[in-house]
């Protein structure tokens, strides 16, 4: 029986400024960041308060998991904001929300109440997108 996630990825256009984004602005732990022979590296970083989910900062590039023209499309796709989602949590999202703002975070939509709680969206530097809420108490 499956009793946990511990790793999902997120592809990213570039390993270096995803790291940025993810470490310096959105306040994730690196938890591994090692080389795996010429040009490709294991990136993981985890939220503060989970550690026991690696988030994998995959670079799309050609290699063992695309080819070429997969590579380009993915690429494209991830830029374009039309791949990849996720949702993070936290306690205060007007402080969250303005906290990230100022560090540079772009937001598609500011924080608002929805019918589950409060919700803001926001993308990270290659294109992915994310829910950031705050549960209703």
């Amino acid at each position: 029986m499956i009793t946990k996630m511990n790793h999902v990825s997120i592809f990213v256009l570039d390993q270096d400024s995803a790291y940025e984004f993810y470490v310096n602005k959105l306040g994730f732990k690196v938890h591994t960041d090692a080389s795996m022979g010429p040009g490709m590296r294991w990136l993981t970083v985890c939220p503060p308060e989970q550690p026991d989910l690696e988030i994998s900062l995959m670079a799309i590039a050609e290699g063992m998991m695309f080819k070429k023209e997969a590579a380009a499309q993915m690429r494209s796709m991830v830029s374009q904001g039309t791949f990849g989602f996720g949702v993070f949590e936290c306690n205060d999202l007007m402080a969250t929300y303005e906290e990230l703002k100022a560090k540079g975070v772009e937001f598609k939509k500011e924080p608002t109440k929805e019918f589950y709680g409060y919700e803001a969206l926001f993308k990270d530097d290659s294109g992915n997108w994310f829910s950031l809420g705050e549960k209703e108490r």
